[in-house]
Order: structure tokens, then C-alpha cells, then sequence
């Protein structure tokens, strides 16, 4: 807050606290930030960005009461990151001993880095796989650079000697890898499970055998060859259905006459149409059936078609045909118009009495008389 009013900007450009210390004690009250050597505290782009700036901020310059107390506070913040480091070291010499099976998969240096960031052993085994990966990550300023090369999610495990092998288009998959991981080796070194070591071994080689395993190209593509064709019958559909089908669509023996040539013979033809249609055998002798003959065995018939044919049948029985006819002809009188039931029925009719006989249903005229 004191050295915002000299360089507002600052804050948002070098977002990490230590940087910015180190950059106040370097730049102090200069009003040309181009003169002071930033290579050692920040990248190359970020000191190109902070100088532009620099030179064209809004802020003023500090009185020597407030410049003395911004850089006594950034000689404090500079001294506790010493102290910590000093920690961090002394704790990785110890680190075979506090927690055998993360030293083995990650290193001392990035395993005691991981337990400083999470305030100890027990701590770091509560914390979830997806949060170990981004312990220790730090926010970048990309200064409007690309960001596809820069790995946003990447912390303390992304320095490790296994992700430093793995190519770099594997690494953040390596990461989630070796962050699960940790957090059950965590676990087991917070509760002394194993002490030796194995456990972590035998995850450091699961854990290289799967990268490797992502680095091989992938299996060649085997082309197949093609099945040996079928050489016996096929199975054919068979059942009552089919046999009416091949009954119904069978070869008639017309059809096998007329595909069937004489040997040095001219074939007759006829003409259907535009078309000339060859007859084969067809009027030859012994050509006496059309078709197939048909079988002598009863074929079997539902009840509803049963009962369909009876009842035609009974409805042709009191009809009459068709070619019966009304009119009669004589010698005598020619020509005669006549009723064919009222003649079926006169014979019952004359036996009955005049009444029932004009009122019947059969009744008509049985005698034409001459007028």
C-alpha cells in the first residue's frame, strides 16, 4: 500500500509478494526504471512490460520517511523467504526419515516443498489429489504473450526428476498421475504404514511403466484376410410355408421346354411386340403337361376355410345357374316367356289349395293363356 502511490501498476504485473519486494528494493524512488538491471529478479518479457510502464505511470514519488519503511519491509519479506528455504533444506536432508515413500516417487527437494506448502505430513495426506498438483503453482503475468506454452496448473510435483523426463505433451497427464499418488503415499507415510520405502517403489515403477506406455506408437493396423467361402450346401429355409411357395412359384414344364435347345436344330420364335421370344422344345411330342403334376396327398385345410366353403355351397344350392333362361321356345307357339322357379315349384304347388297356392312364396305363373 505505501508503494502504490510511486507504482500502481506494479501489483498487477509482478503478482508474487517476493518478486515484488525484490523489485522495490531494486527500484526505489528512480524515476527512469530503464536504468536498473532486472535480469536477475524477473523474465525478460516481464522486464520489458514493467519498464514501458514504469515510464509512462501516474504515480509520484515517495517521500524518504515512506521509501525507507517499503524497503525495510521488502529486506523482511526477502529474509523470512532465506529462513524458509534454510527449512525447506534441512528438511529434505531429513526427508528419508519423515516420509520415506513420497521422497522415493518425487525427491527430497520437491516432497519437503510440498509438506512447507501444506504445513506438515499430516496435513498434506487431508489434501485431495486435484489440490496436491497445484501446490505451490504460481499466478503468471503473460504480458500478452500466448498461453499455450505456459502450464497454468502446474506446482511443486510439475519439478519433480519424473515429469522432467516426460515429454511435454504428457505432462500435465503425468501430473494427475503423480498427484494421486502422492496423496495415498501421504497417507502412508503420516501413519508410519511403511517405513522402508516399498510402497513408494512399487509406485514409482507403476507410475514409468505408464508413461512409457503413453510414449509407444500405436499397433499397426493388421489387415484381415478374407474368410474361405462355404464350400458345402446352405442351409435352406424349409416348413410348410415354404413348400407352398416353391409349389406355388415352382418351374412349370412349359418353362423347361422352352429353355431347353435341340442341338443343330433352328428354334422356333414368335413375336411379342418389338421382341422376339425363342419357343425352345415347346409343341414338340410328348409335350403333354404344363405343369408340375400335382400330389395325390391331402393337403390339410383350416376350420375358417372350411366354413368359408360350406357356406358358398349352400348359398350356390338355392340359386339358380346362370345359364337358365326365361324364354322357351315351341314348335307351336314360338317363343315363350316363362318363369324357370315357378316351374321347379309347380308340382308342389298343384297339390296345395288355391289360397296357399296364390299366397305361397313359390307361387307365379304356371300357364300362359292365349288372349
Amino acid at each position: 500500500e505505501k508503494y502504490k502511490k510511486k507504482f500502481p501498476e506494479l501489483e498487477s504485473l509482478v503478482p508474487h509478494p517476493v518478486d515484488y519486494a525484490r523489485i522495490v528494493k531494486a527500484v526505489g524512488n528512480e524515476t527512469d526504471p530503464t536504468t536498473v538491471n532486472l535480469e536477475g529478479i524477473l523474465p525478460s518479457a516481464t522486464i520489458m512490460v514493467v519498464s514501458v510502464t514504469a515510464s509512462t505511470t501516474s504515480g509520484k514519488p515517495l517521500d524518504e520517511e515512506t521509501l525507507r519503511k517499503c524497503i525495510e519491509a521488502s529486506d523482511l519479506i526477502l529474509q523470512l523467504d532465506s529462513d524458509r528455504t534454510t527449512l525447506l533444506k534441512f528438511v529434505e536432508g531429513q526427508m528419508e526419515a519423515i516420509a520415506p515413500n513420497l521422497s522415493v516417487i518425487l525427491g527430497s527437494e520437491c516432497a519437503s516443498q510440498l509438506m512447507g506448502v501444506a504445513g506438515g505430513l499430516i496435513s498434506l495426506s487431508k489434501i485431495p489429489a486435484c489440490n496436491i498438483q497445484v501446490l505451490g503453482a504460481k499466478k503468471k503475468q503473460l504480458a500478452g504473450f500466448s498461453t499455450s506454452t505456459s502450464n497454468v496448473h502446474h506446482g511443486y510435483i510439475s519439478s519433480s526428476p519424473l515429469i522432467q523426463k516426460t515429454p511435454p505433451a504428457l505432462r500435465n497427464r503425468a501430473c494427475r498421475l503423480l498427484a494421486g499418488k502422492c496423496a495415498l503415499l501421504a497417507r502412508v507415510d503420516a501413519y508410519g504404514e511403511d517405513p522402508s520405502g516399498l510402497a513408494g517403489e512399487k509406485m514409482k515403477e507403476l507410475c514409468t511403466s505408464k508413461i512409457e506406455k503413453w510414449q509407444e506408437p500405436p499397433p499397426a493396423r493388421i489387415v484381415k484376410p478374407l474368410s474361405m467361402p462355404d464350400l458345402g450346401p446352405k442351409k435352406r429355409r424349409g416348413g410348410r410355408r415354404f413348400r407352398k411357395m416353391k409349389e406355388r412359384y415352382g418351374m412349370t414344364e412349359l418353362r423347361k421346354a422352352q429353355n431347353r435347345v435341340n442341338f443343330n436344330q433352328t428354334e422356333e420364335e414368335i413375336m411379342d411386340g418389338e421382341d422376339t421370344v425363342g419357343l425352345g422344345r415347346i409343341g414338340e411330342g410328348g409335350m403333354g403337361k404344363l405343369r408340375l403334376q400335382v400330389s395325390d396327398k391331402k393337403q390339410k385345410m383350416t376350420k375358417a376355410m372350411q366354413k368359408k366353403i360350406q357356406g358358398q355351397r349352400s348359398y350356390k344350392a338355392g340359386s339358380v345357374s346362370g345359364l337358365s333362361s326365361s324364354l322357351a321356345f315351341t314348335p307351336v307357339q314360338g317363343i315363350e316367356l316363362e318363369n324357370p322357379l315357378a316351374k321347379a315349384a309347380h308340382s308342389d304347388d298343384a297339390a296345395r289349395s288355391g289360397t296357399e297356392s296364390y299366397f305361397s312364396t313359390h307361387g307365379g305363373f304356371s300357364q300362359v293363356r292365349r288372349t
